[in-house]
């Protein structure tokens, strides 16, 4: 296509749906850059890290439910382009909420597709995933000619769920408007996996384990590849599709139809690489470990499958808080176990996609951004440094000041092996909770000259794990003289 820049967008009104995440603000954000008349942020959450931007910017951010066929249509009447970017399940404990997953999904889809043809909206453009072909099977620079993965056969309801939508969204393409003349085209994207900074899905989590030292193994072999894309080029890939969906441009004439109608693409940054590999800088820029060991990808499953189980099993607590990610799931042992990534010369060829930002460039983008959020946060030790500290406390408490009874009587007798006599277990517990409260109180003094915002953060945390805190803000604190 040879387009001009803001071809289809000028004065037009656009409807993003999940339009308060983080490829959903970046997308408005660059539609009111390029001059878009209107933007609606369709989204559940009323607000997120990028609200308070869109707002500035003039985006009309709206809560509705997108399994709510009433708040679809209210969202898009008048429109002239949805980006369809809402979904549920992709990792972690939503991947097992099969209900809410298909009913977001799918449900949500045909809402979405209804509300296009009841309301005359010409494009859609449908965010997708590769897993509508890829469930576990090594694929090597695939591209659009591959068939649709079995339903039956995908290992997880986010994969499945997608795949039914996109084949909905694509079997749409030139159905007839309901109450007026012409018809509504549709095209699907099946991005990579995304980053860049304020990426909210794969990064955090995976830099939360490492930060714990719960990253014990790397997944697969290193020969394996997956693909990545970063933000701006994926938002300049949905911008390109959906002016690949105008009627109206000198390549469609001839075949009476926009080029991108009916058509899914692949897109990414176009290097493929080791997932472990691709994490290693950012991890070396914060200081944290990569794994050393690697697990077999049938060894991985069975675990990721056990832990499939149990929270099936603790399904009804899925959304309390204190119950954490699980470690892994199946779907997730294949995404970075076994290779697939995919060309995305289709997209170049009929769409003009190029990406903008090169992998090195994206990379040292995401890592000031990581860099910068720790040197905003509280940092601190392993789960192990945890463990350590507060059952050594609470065990050395018991063994002075507990009832002769119970385990406490094997406690302090495993203590008095070592110290002769209960007066020495006392003075010890005696002196190592002075020596936490007293190093709890050097780092609350420490933390309001070079972290105030979280100098009560510093406190508590020291006053439970003692110097396993303390060097951290030590270390923070030399960092600090040091660039002044």
């Amino acid at each position: 296509m040879h387009l001009s820049e803001n071809e289809g967008i000028e004065g037009k009104t656009f409807v993003v749906t999940g339009g308060l995440g983080f490829v959903g603000s970046a997308l408005c954000l660059e539609l009111v850059r390029r001059g878009a008349y209107q933007i609606r942020a369709l989204d559940l959450q009323t607000t997120s890290p990028w609200s308070h931007r869109l707002l500035n910017k003039g985006v009309h951010c709206i809560r509705g439910d997108i399994t709510k066929k009433q708040d679809v249509e209210r969202a898009l009447r008048g429109a002239n382009c949805v980006f369809h970017l809402a979904s549920y399940g992709m990792s972690g404990k939503e991947m097992l909420q099969y209900g809410r997953v298909d009913e977001v999904n799918v449900n949500g889809t045909c809402h979405v597709l209804e509300a296009c043809v009841e309301h005359g909206i010409k494009r859609l453009v449908y965010v997708s995933t590769y897993n509508v072909v890829f469930g576990g099977k090594e694929i090597i620079n695939g591209n659009e000619t591959l068939p649709y993965f079995p339903l039956d056969d995908h290992v997880d309801p986010y994969s499945r769920s997608k795949s039914i939508a996109e084949q909905l969204v694509l079997k749409s393409n030139g159905r007839p408007f309901k109450k007026k003349n012409g018809n509504l085209y549709t095209c699907a994207i099946r991005p990579a996996a995304i980053y860049g900074p304020g990426e909210e899905r794969h990064l955090p989590r995976i830099i939360n384990l490492a930060k714990l030292g719960l990253l014990p193994f790397k997944i697969g072999e290193a020969r394996v590849k997956t693909d990545w894309i970063y933000i701006d080029n994926l938002v300049m890939a949905l911008i390109l599709a959906s002016m690949g969906l105008l009627e109206d441009i000198p390549q469609t004439r001839s075949e009476r139809r926009p080029i991108a109608g009916g058509q899914p693409y692949f897109i990414s940054d176009g290097s493929p690489v080791n997932s472990f590999e691709f994490i290693r800088p950012i991890l070396q820029s914060l200081e944290y470990d990569l794994p050393k060991q690697s697990l077999a990808v049938h060894h991985a499953l069975l675990l990721g499958r056990m832990f499939w189980v149990a929270y099936t099993i603790l399904y009804p607590w899925l959304n309390r808080w204190w119950l954490p990610q699980p470690l892994m799931l199946p779907a997730e042992v294949y995404k970075v176990g076994v290779s697939h990534y995919f060309s995305f010369l289709k997209a170049k060829e009929e769409l003009g996609y190029v990406p903008l930002v090169s992998p090195r460039e994206g990379m040292a983008a995401t890592i000031s951004y990581w860099q910068e959020r720790k040197r905003r946060s509280l940092d601190g030790p392993t789960i192990y440094a945890w463990l350590f500290s507060v059952i050594g406390m609470t065990l050395l408490f018991a063994a002075a000041y507990g009832p002769d009874c119970g385990p406490v009587s094997l406690i302090r007798g495993f203590s008095l092996f070592f110290f002769r006599s209960m007066w020495a277990v006392r003075m010890v517990s005696i002196f190592a909770t002075a020596a936490h409260i007293g190093e709890a109180v050097y780092a609350w003094r420490l933390a309001k000259k070079v972290d105030p915002s979280n100098s009560g953060g510093w406190f508590w945390q020291t006053l439970a794990l003692g110097m396993f805190s303390l060097r951290f803000l030590l270390k923070r604190a030399r960092k600090l003289s040091w660039n002044t």
